[in-house]
């Protein structure tokens, strides 16, 4: 999940790090066991969104470059089994991203929990503070978008 919204193995791996060490701080503070899988994903979620905040502040400082590219590993970083195979996964994926980034930042955020992620409707209220019926409405808002977005694109079953 920290993986593909940061588009970096290195920052995944540090903000996993520091989720899993703020989990283990403050599992005292968890009411239910019940409620584990919302109650993490729920940090991961505010990790996230801080790394992508300071990122932000430092980009307007010319400290790091915050563009989509910067994020990605290097062709040479990744062995592809066959080149073809590899373009297309890597345009669809492309093409799935700007989708994604269309969506404005709630309804980003749930589809990729409930879809991605795979959480249930309540783990997502959990994770994120929200009332079920918010949820839903950012979800079917969502799914038009995509949807709407894909077929425009030419992914139809695909992504769908």
């Amino acid at each position: 999940m920290i993986y593909y919204r940061t588009r970096s193995q290195m920052d995944a791996e540090d903000l996993c790090q520091d989720v899993f060490l703020r989990a283990f701080k403050h599992i005292g503070r968890l009411a239910s066991p019940a409620l584990f899988r919302s109650w993490l994903y729920s940090i991961a979620v505010n990790r996230v969104r801080d790394h992508h905040r300071r990122q932000r502040i430092k980009s307007m400082f010319g400290m790091v470059s915050v563009d989509e590219e910067g994020f990605q590993e290097s062709e040479e970083m990744a062995t592809p089994p066959e080149a073809a195979q590899q373009l297309a996964r890597d345009k669809f994926w492309d093409r799935v991203r700007d989708i994604m980034a269309r969506l404005p930042r709630m309804e980003r955020e749930v589809f990729y929990l409930r879809f991605f992620d795979q959480l249930s409707i309540k783990e997502i209220t959990e994770a994120m503070h929200k009332n079920e019926s918010t949820i839903k409405t950012h979800l079917y808002r969502a799914l038009g978008k995509v949807k709407a977005a894909a077929e425009a694109a030419g992914l139809g079953e695909e992504i769908l």
